[in-house]
């Protein structure tokens, strides 16, 4: 069986805010850590039938960079629905909300 190890390091500041993330994991094509500005890892507690969740970001990351992130996440969402459980009506909604945050974002830097 073939294991793969993903890694995160964070440093924080003073007031315990990201201040750096590295991440590195053991089947991608660099070595070696590598920077990054925000991660979301969700995972399933099947004992409290809940999702779990971490969402780090630096003060480096621009708000539009964070609202893109986001939509691309939710773009993923929909095509791992799809690919698990063949739920096109789902997967579809969430494409579409998808779209439409892209349309609200270019709309917001269009004004600013």
């Amino acid at each position: 069986m073939k294991k793969s190890d993903i890694n995160f390091q964070v440093s924080l500041d003073d007031q315990n805010l990201p201040k750096k993330i590295l991440w590195e994991a053991s089947d991608k094509e660099s070595i070696g850590l590598e920077s990054t500005n925000s991660i979301s890892l969700n995972v399933w507690d099947n004992l409290n039938q809940s999702t779990l969740r971490i969402d780090l970001w630096t003060e480096e990351m621009s708000v539009a960079e964070m609202k893109r992130f986001y939509i691309d996440i939710m773009g993923g969402m929909a095509q791992t629905i799809l690919n698990s459980t063949g739920d096109e009506y789902m997967s579809e909604e969430i494409k579409a909300l998808c779209d439409r945050l892209v349309q609200h974002v270019n709309e917001e830097n269009k004004n600013s």
